[in-house]
């Protein structure tokens, strides 16, 4: 039978995006947590080719490594609240027929090969009675015996024109600012739909912690950012995950975004697309990412309980990232650029307090070794005397900065030479009824409360443009 295996973890934002999808679109599947069972965590580790890479998801005993919703909808078959699937062999000339006439409509469809799963060809056999008849094509679990063209652009609506929703304002990002501007929107009556790449909360969900945001003395970053989440829902906001965004252009006084998932028309457009951490850019980093060397602690830090890491950076972030690490690592020590740590005293005072952290300052990264496919250690030069030092860990997290996700932004809207979005009084940009809010707003306040207040500045200028 069709077989779905997911492993993942509950902490793992990508997870979590992957199975509401699932979920949304009535996909059953088996889920291992790997943090439970060990054999899990090695099979990830063999698939990945020695990388803790989740979710990864076997469909029919092929593996997915974090595949995005475009990815999983095309391997399902899955079309908007229909589910295509295709049974049929390489070497069927009407199944390639028909396979050429589905893509030539971008319709997704799962193909599934009888000639591999003896299952498949049993389902075929019952489906038709006895007959061994391909293609058989399942359209929301409704069986079509060899349909033609014909059947299949009838019972898929193919050529049909669609009525298109048009939303008063699009948000592109699910963080902090994001929702914090879909919710003041909504509660102005303007209908919004909130496009996120990954999962919901943008850097704010990696956070353990978060103690300054107003009205909490503690509470975890995904915690806070589902909250924010629910209360935009209750008032009538759309969450769409795992869309990415290619493009924007206006149109007949409409925006047009251009998505993985198709387009999206709105009266306005809200740019939160935060920023992500900025990385080393020493030899045999871009390798070893997912192999032993990270950028969130939330989302990798339990696959190294009990050994030995480094963490690179000496602002907030190291700083909060390294304490959490040291609750259930071995040993954490920190890499420091600086003479000093640049992080708050608050995190600095803490340090004296936990016995398996260590800390070299006046680090320069120079490279990452190598050793069995995976990260080895870590060479570094001392700034001050010139020394050559190497640090031999079990993992490396790195926590030096950010850098604004407005790749795709280039020539829609203007940016500063850094990349981030320059913005006018009312959160405007350059382009009338385009408006930016949170980290990758020039001059902006990497702090959830700050990103708050930046999505209510974007929804009060996204009003008076709308009125």
């Amino acid at each position: 039978m069709d077989t779905i295996i997911f492993y993942g973890a509950d902490w793992c934002s990508d997870c979590k995006r992957a199975k509401k999808y699932l979920k949304e679109n009535d996909i059953e599947y088996e889920y291992i947590d790997v943090d439970v069972n060990q054999s899990a965590t090695k099979l990830v580790e063999t698939i990945n080719k020695g990388k803790r890479i989740i979710p990864t998801i076997i469909i029919n005993d092929h593996p997915y490594t974090n595949p995005d919703n475009g990815e999983l909808a095309r391997v399902l078959g899955l079309n908007n609240g229909t589910r295509v699937v295709l049974y049929g062999a390489d070497w069927c000339p009407d199944c390639r027929r028909a396979k050429k006439y589905l893509s030539s409509n971008d319709v997704n469809y799962q193909f599934i090969d009888v000639d591999v799963h003896d299952w498949a060809t049993d389902k075929v056999i019952e489906i038709n009675k006895g007959k061994r008849i391909i293609p058989t094509i399942t359209i929301n679990n409704v069986a079509y015996s060899n349909p033609d063209n014909g059947i299949l652009k009838d019972k898929l609506g193919i050529g049909e024109e669609s009525e298109k929703v048009v939303y008063d304002t699009l948000i592109v990002g699910g963080g902090a600012a994001g929702l914090t501007t879909s919710i003041y929107a909504q509660r102005d009556r303007f209908s919004t739909v909130i496009l996120e790449k990954k999962a919901i909360g943008g850097n704010a969900s990696l956070t353990k912690s978060i103690e300054n945001y107003p009205g909490f003395d503690f509470i975890s970053g995904p915690d806070l950012m589902d909250k924010m989440a629910n209360q935009a829902e209750t008032y009538g906001a759309k969450i769409d995950l795992g869309v990415d965004v290619k493009g924007i252009h206006k149109k007949d006084g409409l925006f047009h975004t251009q998505t993985n998932l198709g387009e999206y028309m709105s009266k306005s457009v809200v740019l939160a697309v935060g920023s992500t951490y900025r990385r080393l850019e020493i030899p045999n980093e871009e390798e070893l990412i997912g192999a032993g060397v990270h950028f969130c602690a939330t989302c990798d830090g339990a696959f190294y309980r009990d050994r030995e890491i480094l963490v690179i950076g000496g602002g907030n972030s190291a700083l909060e990232e390294g304490i959490f690490l040291a609750g259930f690592c071995k040993k954490v020590t920190f890499i420091n650029w600086s003479d000093k740590f640049t992080g708050s005293e608050t995190y600095i005072e803490k340090l004296e307090f936990i016995d398996n952290i260590t800390y070299h300052h006046n680090q320069e990264s120079k490279e990452f070794t190598i050793k069995d496919g995976v990260y080895n250690s870590l060479k570094t030069k001392n700034r001050v005397t010139g020394e050559d030092n190497e640090f031999f860990s079990d993992g490396v997290f790195i926590f030096i900065g950010l850098v604004p996700n407005t790749e795709m932004l280039k020539g829609v809207v203007d940016l500063d030479a850094r990349g981030f979005i320059k913005t006018k009084r009312m959160a405007e940009t350059s382009i009338d009824g385009v408006f930016a809010a949170g980290d990758c707003r020039e001059g902006a306040i990497a702090q959830v409360a700050a990103a708050t207040g930046e999505g209510v500045l974007a929804s009060y200028g996204v009003k008076a443009f709308l009125k």
